[in-house]
Formats: C-alpha cells, sequence, structure tokens
C-alpha cells in the first residue's frame, strides 16, 4: 500500500484532486462548473486531505490529464484552504456548505472503526497474510483489549514480529492509515500532515495486559531473548505499583511477607486511599495500627525515593505471581476472583 505521493498507486479521485490544485483556481473552478454534485463532493474531501505533493508526482499526473501546465517546484498549496475558498464560487452557498460539513466529517473518521465488532478470531485470520506493518498498525487502532484478543490468535512467530514493531512505531501519516483502512474495509464488504502516536512500548504493555498468559508469557520470553531492555521496559508498564489493588487478599499476604516495613512505609507514600486500604486489611490490627503510625511521622522523601521503593516491591510481586502465589485480576481474559 504506497504513500500519496506514488503516482502509481493513487486512486482516480485523489489523482484528479491533485490535478485541480496543480491548475489553480481559476481553472479548477470552471473545471468543477461541469461535474456532478456527488463528484464535487468525492473531490473535495480528496484535496482537503492534501497539504504537499512532489513535483514530480503532479507532473507525471498533468501529463496523464493530457496538460502542458508545469509547475516549479511542486504544489505548495494548502488544498483544505483551497477548496474552502474556491466552492463558494462554483455552486450555491447551500450546497458548499453541504460539501464543507462532509469534509469536516471525514476529517474526524475514526481509522479501523469497522473492525471494532468483528470477532477477533475471524478478525485474526482475515488480516495475518498482510504485511507485519500493516498489521502491527491496525492491531494499534483496535483498542487494548481487542488488539490482546487478535493477538492471542496470531501464529506464534508472527505474534513477535507485530509487537516488536509496535514498540517501535512513532508516528504514521494519516494518509496512508485511511489507505489501510480504506482497503480492508473494501475487501470485508467484499467477503497528511502530522502523524498519529499509535505505538510505543506503553502500548505493548497494555495489549499484553489484556492477553492472555499464555500469549503474554511467550511474548515477553521472546523479548528476553531478543532485546531484554525492551522486555524490562514493558515488564514496568505491564505491571505498575497501583496495580496490586487488582492482586487477591492471599497474594497480597505472601507478598507483605516478604517486604520490609520501611520499604513499604515509603511506597505507600504515593499510593491512592483504596490500595492502602487494601494493603491495611491483609495486615494483622497491630501491624496496621503500627504501619499507619509510620507513615503519619514519615516526612517529605524524594520521589525517586518512593519509586525505588515501589519498583523493589513490585519485582517480589512478579515472581510471586510467576509462582503463582499472587493473582491478578483480568490477566485471564477479565475475570474477577470469587
Amino acid at each position: 500500500m504506497g504513500r500519496a505521493n506514488n503516482p502509481n498507486r493513487l486512486n482516480g479521485p485523489k489523482k484528479a484532486a491533485i490535478a485541480l490544485l496543480a491548475m489553480g483556481e481559476e481553472a479548477s473552478a470552471l473545471i468543477l462548473k461541469k461535474l456532478s454534485i456527488d463528484e464535487i463532493k468525492d473531490l473535495s474531501v480528496q484535496m482537503a486531505n492534501i497539504e504537499v505533493v512532489r513535483r514530480e508526482t503532479s507532473d507525471e499526473l498533468l501529463d496523464e490529464f493530457s496538460s502542458l501546465f508545469k509547475v516549479e517546484g511542486g504544489v505548495n498549496v494548502d488544498g483544505d484552504k483551497f477548496i474552502r475558498k474556491l466552492l463558494p464560487s462554483v455552486m450555491q452557498s447551500e450546497q458548499a456548505s453541504e460539501v464543507l460539513s462532509k469534509i469536516d466529517e471525514e476529517k474526524q473518521k475514526i481509522p479501523f472503526k469497522h473492525l471494532k465488532d468483528i470477532d477477533p478470531k475471524l478478525l485474526a485470520g482475515f488480516i495475518k497474510g498482510e504485511h507485519p506493518q500493516t498489521i502491527a498498525i491496525i492491531i494499534s487502532h483496535l483498542g487494548h483489549q481487542k488488539a490482546g484478543q487478535v493477538l492471542a490468535y496470531l501464529p506464534e512467530q508472527l505474534q513477535f514480529e507485530i509487537v516488536t514493531r509496535i514498540a517501535s512505531l512513532e508516528s504514521v501519516p494519516p494518509d496512508l492509515i485511511m489507505e489501510v483502512d480504506e482497503v480492508l474495509e473494501k475487501e470485508l464488504t467484499s467477503m497528511g500532515s502530522r502523524g498519529q502516536q499509535i505505538g510505543g512500548v506503553s502500548v505493548v504493555a497494555e495489549i499484553l495486559n489484556h492477553s492472555d498468559r499464555r500469549t503474554g508469557d511467550s511474548i515477553l520470553q521472546f523479548l528476553d531473548e531478543t532485546d531484554s531492555d525492551l522486555a524490562e521496559k514493558v515488564r514496568k508498564l505491564m505491571f505498575v505499583f497501583e496495580d496490586l489493588l487488582h492482586a487477591n487478599d492471599a497474594g497480597i499476604r505472601e507478598l507483605l511477607k516478604e517486604v520490609r516495613n520501611e520499604e513499604l512505609t515509603m511506597a505507600l507514600k504515593t499510593a491512592s486511599e483504596d490500595l492502602k486500604a487494601k494493603i491495611f486489611k491483609n495486615l494483622s490490627q497491630r501491624a496496621s495500627q503500627m504501619l499507619q503510625e509510620d507513615m503519619s511521622m514519615m516526612g517529605p522523601a524524594r520521589l525517586s525515593e518512593v519509586e525505588g521503593a515501589q519498583q523493589a516491591i513490585l519485582i517480589v510481586a512478579r515472581r510471586l505471581e510467576k509462582e503463582g502465589k499472587l493473582l491478578m485480576a483480568g490477566k485471564e481474559g477479565g475475570e474477577q476472583f470469587v
């Protein structure tokens, strides 16, 4: 799936939109007057999403349209401003307002919205033949829970490649995202500017948080073997201190047996009241009173010291979880403890 500046991969409406931008307002107005309202709507949406087009692309398209018009340095025209200024001169104000409303509606279109209601197993089977980078883009837009479910149905080796690609995603051009979205939507029907932040280590961590344990453990093992630093970053984000609120009480009691009182006092300094209450109820009455007294007497502390204490406790918590002595709600499809 090519980028918008590759003339060989552009569809008809996009080619026409670029050609009109290259011709300028006066020539474009003459052409648009000969078109139907629906044709103008389609072209307007395409033009509004164009900011800059390479000279090579515009030249090739103008040749294709049998025009001798050439532009020095390419088409450096803001398509959105161009069409908003042009439309009132080629159609009635009511019709122009309707077209502009459609432009605004298209700009707010949520990528891959049509995929969110598809069964995860069916969706995984549908996209597994796509290029891994394309799959990474798709999965990053599904929401953490749906993404984790789809990931679990993909072949294991492909899972490893996908999460690695998601972790390294930073920004993807909106036109590329919409191209992928449009092609997928058409395939399912038959059976600009700044990029959007859709990936990163935190996305991988959230996806794995919503995956089943087998999938999560398998992927983390792969990351351990291929990129241990990335694996540790993902683990830290997967299991933050506040997540202990969702641990079973028996697991919390096992954890408290192995945590020093000074460490616990420091770690709870920034904890929520709910997490503090959970800790207190899993201590004996005397131990709970002593901990609360220690916390009330503790003076200011560096944030780095608090986070260090929390990380030390989480290291123990991860080990206990691996040993099956501490369970986290939601790790197996969001189930609660009963």
